[in-house]
């Protein structure tokens, strides 16, 4: 009986053990407003089956934490899947040969056409992290042929919630403020489609996935109110996926965004509107 009872209290502490996380920063509960710690987050992300991580794509920070929580929530449960926005369909199968070979290729980027708009120095630790396990890692992005499609032609999109004015008008200013205000107002409709059909897919691939299934995307991807989650409620899913948004200090999320937040450190980001603007017509040199 004594020996019963100390490997309970063994297993109990390796479960309750949490290795520390690689970046400091506030996590907050957003519907109650209470503070969290690292091993508060994880036994609460443990439980949903599906969860949605949004991240600022150019944080450092933020894709270390990915990297952590996927390792950290495999050691307390068997994860099901991992999907990234990162990847397309076409390249799925490439990320299957890859995941079934004996050892990584030494060109990994090259054997998953990884795309170059995607910085490998902050996605590739998580990727190679994720072929190592035995779950699937899922493409949950549209191809660049499907893009152009949707961007040509607009479809119909079904859905009360996500065809809600209010979302629309919200994705709207983000497109128009992610392009510094430098896109003609005759693209913005096509340029709202697309983006609301890569939420669209995100759902679907999100919904079809093994469980538990974690999906890593951008911000607006992620949020609750405009991206995926209502895309998910609209295809019939009986709950909305559990949203974790990752942010920097000094941002707003609340809980009509996401579930939880965890703040990290300010970092200087470079001006990519004066970039941007270089050029236009009128613009000073």
């Amino acid at each position: 009986m004594r020996v019963m009872v100390i490997l309970a209290v063994l297993m109990l502490s390796a479960c309750q053990h949490v290795s520390t996380p690689p970046v400091t920063g506030e996590i907050r509960d957003l519907h109650s407003g209470q503070t969290l710690t690292a091993q508060e987050l994880l036994a609460r992300l443990a439980k949903p089956s599906r969860l949605i991580v949004g991240e600022q794509h150019d944080n450092r920070d933020h894709h270390e934490l990915q990297r952590w929580l996927l390792q950290a929530l495999g050691e307390r449960r068997p994860q099901g899947s991992l999907l990234l926005e990162m990847l397309t369909p076409d390249q799925q199968l490439r990320v299957d040969d890859v995941r079934h070979a004996s050892t990584l290729p030494s060109d990994l980027p090259g054997a998953l056409a990884w795309q170059p708009g995607w910085d490998w120095n902050l996605y590739g630790p998580i990727v190679r992290f994720a072929l190592a396990q035995p779950y699937p890692l899922l493409a949950a992005n549209l191809d660049t042929v499907e893009v152009r499609a949707f961007y040509a032609r607009p479809p119909t999109l079904s859905g009360a919630r996500s065809n809600a004015t209010s979302v629309k008008d919200e994705l709207l200013a983000q497109i128009s403020g992610s392009h510094c205000g430098l896109l003609p107002e005759s693209q913005m409709p096509a340029m709202l489609a697309v983006q609301q059909q890569r939420d669209r897919r995100m759902a679907e691939r999100l919904l079809a996935a093994p469980t538990p299934a974690l999906l890593f995307a951008g911000a607006y991807h992620a949020r609750k109110d405009v991206g995926v989650p209502i895309h998910a409620l609209d295809l019939g899913a009986p709950e909305a996926p559990v949203v974790l948004m990752l942010a920097q200090q000094g941002g707003e999320v609340t809980a009509a965004m996401a579930d939880y937040v965890w703040y990290t450190p300010a970092t200087p980001a470079p001006d990519y509107c004066a970039e941007m603007r270089k050029g236009q017509p009128g613009s000073k040199p």
